[in-house]
């Protein structure tokens, strides 16, 4: 059985790993943390084990030796505070996305990893999607030649999130970048396999978001234009060391006439994918052109045939697999890490108007 503490009880928690974690039937959840005591509390009400504990500081909940994983799920500020503790303290780290506020952060946090021997994972869920996997199979086996063209689109027409603390520049570190632009960018590199990053060039905006009884979709909130410190929108353009550009698209709020969200495009010497509406392989045939919806059934994934898991439900259980020494994580903090570098570097180019060189994979 394996035994996890909780860090950060609030929206995420709730929302993706407390549920998908409760599904499985070798974990028991034994401690939850959070600075509001009656969010740890109903935590360990609905998802605890008997006799689970609850505080208010990690420091407590790490000290208890039965615990073997934490899942920190806390404000991006304290990601690689809290995961440095827990490795340090002998504890695997599922870590929700972004790796870290900073790229500096997220260095040290592999560092610690690589020192203690201790798993470090980053919550890239998107991963654990069939569709996904099955588009990662299709680059790997060569259907689409070489990819030199790849769009990571993530534009919400109005979607703000006002809840918690996603609108303060301090405890997040960005807006929509670093909140949702973060995963598409992800998976482009890992579908592509390719984390060789020549260069980023980009151009962030606050406009929309200093508008005045500013619209919202439904149940997302309201805020006060003065408390709206980080982007509304941002675009980037990143250069690969082989000659692969991608195209960075994303909002929370912009003028379009509707949402195009989630939506990741790979454009290859033989055919293209895209996931604009499912998977779908695109390309020319007897100079003909075609254009094919794939459907990948939740349980043909590589792993664990038979189950018809959700995307969260199998990055919870392929996760504690790997904790049980059954396979990888999916995601590992090497890959983690550049995606963290290039969002840094969307900021800086986009402060500087400069931009932003890479050598050996790191941004100089």
């Amino acid at each position: 059985m394996v035994k996890i503490g909780i860090v950060g009880c609030g929206g995420i928690a709730n929302g993706k790993h407390m549920p998908s974690l409760k599904k499985l039937s070798d974990i028991e959840m034994v401690a939850f943390c959070d600075i509001i005591p009656e969010r740890a509390a109903k935590a360990a009400a609905e998802y605890g084990a008997e006799g689970a504990k609850t505080f208010t500081d990690y420091h407590e909940l790490l000290k208890i030796k039965d615990i073997e994983v934490v899942h920190v799920l806390t404000p991006n500020i304290s990601h690689a505070e809290i995961s440095i503790a827990a490795m340090e303290a002998g504890k695997h780290v599922m870590c929700e996305k972004p790796m870290a506020k900073t790229a500096a952060e997220a260095r040290k946090m592999l560092d610690v990893h690589k020192k203690t021997g201790k798993l470090l994972s980053i919550g890239y869920n998107g991963r654990s999607d069939a569709s996904q996997m099955y588009a990662r199979k299709l680059v790997a086996d060569g259907v689409l030649g070489d990819i030199y063209y790849t769009r990571a689109v993530c534009l919400r027409r109005r979607g703000v999130p006002c809840w918690g603390v996603f609108l303060n520049k301090e405890a997040q570190g960005g807006g929509p970048i670093i909140d949702i632009a973060t995963h598409s960018v992800d998976r482009v590199m890992w579908l592509t396999g390719n984390y060789d990053v020549k260069s980023v060039t980009a151009k962030t905006f606050l406009n929309l978001g200093k508008t005045p009884n500013a619209a919202n979709a439904p149940g997302w909130g309201t805020w006060k234009p003065e408390d709206f410190e980080v982007e509304d929108s941002a675009f980037a353009f990143v250069q690969f060391e082989n000659g692969m550009i991608m195209n960075i698209e994303c909002s929370w709020m912009i003028n379009l006439p509707e949402d195009q969200f989630g939506s990741i495009s790979l454009c290859g010497t033989k055919a293209g994918i895209d996931f604009s509406d499912g998977l779908r392989l695109n390309g020319e045939a007897d100079g003909i052109l075609y254009l094919n919806k794939i459907q990948v059934e939740s349980h043909q994934r590589p792993r664990r045939f038979g189950d018809r898991m959700t995307g969260v439900e199998y990055d919870a259980w392929q996760w504690i697999e790997a904790v049980k020494g059954n396979g990888e994580p999916m995601v590992k903090p090497e890959e983690a890490l550049v995606v963290s570098e290039i969002l840094e570097a969307i900021y800086t180019s986009s402060k500087t108007g400069k931009t932003i060189e890479f050598k050996d994979r790191k941004p100089v």
